[in-house]
């Protein structure tokens, strides 16, 4: 599908672009117009930018101009893209190992479940992309926020390993978008206190992008450059990183520099049929909570404006970015990713600003890939990729052969890949898993006083899900640690307000694929039963795992719906359970495991044919 519709939406609000930047984005690229790709065999380079809480669901690529105009109009955007951990630190270990926080035993923000202390505790500091990446040739670069819980106390704990540059934010400032403090390299943190911190992220970035190209031209060796600001983060301002045990931090919309105050006064959340709904929706604490106030909707419009305006400085760098790869003439050599660690929600489901949750709001993240070989213009709908896909992608754009332990795969990024994998039905499903806490932002959000209860903040949050979808279907099915299930059709109901599974009974008489529910459901179960513990191939491709034999083939739901499964399905197959809620990835909590003996071969279970 070509991207008109994103187009004509930027056409009709051109003159809400108007006054964003003052740079032209047709004077740079007249000036340094587009270079031929270089034919000495080079291996490509690659800049990664990488936000912080950015929405797909919410509109917020319509108010990027830049970025319409460098990246998903000269690239590919992928709008069935997903994050596997809907939280900031436990999404960027899984995006930069390939693996599933189960896997990687990093799920939560701080000690003692993650942060970056929990990281270097589980090896990774020795075992992550730009370790690969230099390994195989590559300058590696980094700059803005890496992990949280990486301090000023602890930044040298030992000093983050790969890179060939880095100029990292730090706790507990990183969140303070006039108070950051940067670390470089391996000299001491610098405050940077009074200075708009995506701006002095963008001069360094801009830093690291010359030495880069310097050295390639020079040595001819490829680069990797990851930028990550901090927008549209909230802004947050900690007394305390014991969020657990003491809780002492506040936080406020986002701010942007000074120049972008002024723009979109009249943006407003979109308001969608799940935005603060007559009726309550979702389960566990989700379902509890009340209808939010005219005052409450008027404020998170203001967040959502700040969000936007945030961005806008990203926008920028976006630009200058792909200016400079122009002016260098490396701009078709280089392959730009742009992403964010997770999604966000204002307001729908009746929740405040916020993430941490499996609704699409939280779990369907931008991702737009320009370089060699990506279509020009597209957006790929129905092709599901995740977030443990993109070191698996870097790889094969790096030319490294993949790693066996990787739990995802590379992401099609040639049309003809890409139609093939939709015509053979790959890459449908997508498994997302969560533990602990969830945490209301803003000034309805979360807050804490002295011999009071703490308000918004829920430590009942742990769940595992299964985002499906194929040419005929889109479904999302979760399981809570308190065996809450929920079931919904994206194809009826795509602002998941019909739970189809509600009280463990599902909807009399309802229908999936023309088949009754009770059927459909014992195959997603299995599925997520699968995924929940996966390792490797089995996490690639879970349908091959429930039926390893050659003669009964299976790789889609709709394969899978065989009456000849039926027994498979309904009697042998385990099914998912919690034991337990934790606030952490512990075995002992979460019932029955998969194993191969569950796998059927030739009509048999595995144990039965061997």
């Amino acid at each position: 599908m070509k991207l008109a519709t994103l187009s004509a939406f930027l056409a009709a609000t051109a003159t809400v672009f108007q006054t964003v930047s003052s740079i032209s984005v047709n004077a740079i690229f007249d000036q340094h117009p587009l270079q031929l790709p270089l034919h000495d065999r080079k291996k490509p380079n690659i800049v990664f930018i990488l936000t912080d809480d950015q929405d797909l669901h919410m509109s917020s690529l319509s108010y990027m101009p830049h970025l319409n105009s460098t990246l998903i109009q000269h690239g590919t955007l992928y709008n069935s893209h997903y994050v596997t951990t809907a939280l900031c630190c436990p999404s960027r270990v899984s995006l930069w190992t390939g693996l599933l926080a189960h896997n990687t035993n990093v799920t939560d923000v701080n000690p003692p479940y993650g942060g970056y202390p929990k990281f270097v505790q589980r090896g990774f500091n020795d075992k992550w992309l730009p370790v690969w990446l230099n390994d195989a040739g590559y300058g590696t670069y980094y700059t803005g926020k890496l992990f949280n819980a990486h301090t000023v106390d602890n930044y040298d704990e030992p000093h983050v390993k790969g890179f060939t540059g880095s100029d990292f934010l730090l706790d507990p400032y990183t969140y303070q978008y006039r108070n950051a403090t940067f670390q470089r390299n391996r000299e001491k943190p610098m405050s940077h206190k009074g200075q708009y911190s995506t701006d002095v992220l963008a001069a360094k970035a801009y830093g690291f992008l010359d030495e880069a190209v310097e050295r390639y031209e020079e040595e001819s060796e490829p680069f990797f450059l990851a930028i990550a600001p901090v927008a549209p983060h909230s802004n947050v301002e900690f007394n305390s990183l014991d969020i657990i045990n003491g809780p002492e931090f506040k936080t406020t919309a986002p701010l942007a520099a000074d120049r972008h105050t002024h723009l979109f006064p009249d943006a407003k959340v979109p308001r969608t049929p799940n935005f603060n709904p007559d009726t309550p929706s979702g389960v566990n604490w989700i379902k509890k909570l009340e209808k939010q106030s005219e005052n409450n909707v008027e404020y998170n419009d203001h967040f959502y404006r700040q969000r936007l305006r945030a961005l806008q400085a990203v926008d920028e760098i976006v630009l200058n970015v792909t200016a400079r790869l122009a002016e260098a003439g490396l701009l078709d050599d280089t392959y730009i990713i742009y992403t964010s660690d997770n999604g966000y929600h204002i307001g729908q489901h009746r929740l405040q600003p916020g993430k941490e949750c499996g609704f699409e709001e939280d779990i369907a993240v931008p991702l737009i890939i320009r370089g060699p070989g990506v279509p020009k213009g597209e957006v790929v709908d129905g092709l599901v990729t995740t977030h443990v896909d993109l070191a698996p992608t870097l790889f094969s754009i790096a030319g490294i052969p993949l790693r066996e332990e990787f739990d995802g795969t590379p992401i099609p990024l040639s049309y003809k890949r890409i139609k093939h994998q939709k015509k053979h039905g790959k890459r449908e499903h997508a498994g997302v898993e969560y533990w602990g806490f969830a945490l209301e932002e803003g000034e309805y959000g979360f807050s804490h006083h002295e011999g009071e209860d703490v308000k918004g903040y829920y430590t009942n949050n742990t769940y595992k899900a299964l985002r499906l979808v194929g040419e005929d279907y889109s479904l999302y099915y979760s399981v809570w640690c308190n065996n809450e299930h929920e079931l919904y059709d994206l194809d009826k109901d795509p602002y998941q307000l019909t739970n189809l599974y509600t009280n463990s009974t599902l909807i009399k008489d309802y229908e999936l694929l023309g088949y009754p529910l009770k059927k459909v459901l014992g195959r997603l179960d299995a599925l997520l039963f699968v995924l929940k513990s996966c390792t490797a191939e089995t996490c690639q491709s879970p349908w091959s795992a429930l039926h390893p034999s050659h003669h009964h083939h299976v790789s889609s739901l709709t394969e899978a719906l065989d009456e000849r499964f039926d027994e498979y399905y309904e009697e042998e197959v385990e099914k998912i359970r919690f034991d337990r809620c934790e606030q952490g990835y512990i075995v002992e909590a979460e019932g029955p495991q998969w194993d191969k003996s569950m796998g059927m071969r030739g009509g048999l279970r595995w144990s039965e044919w061997v």
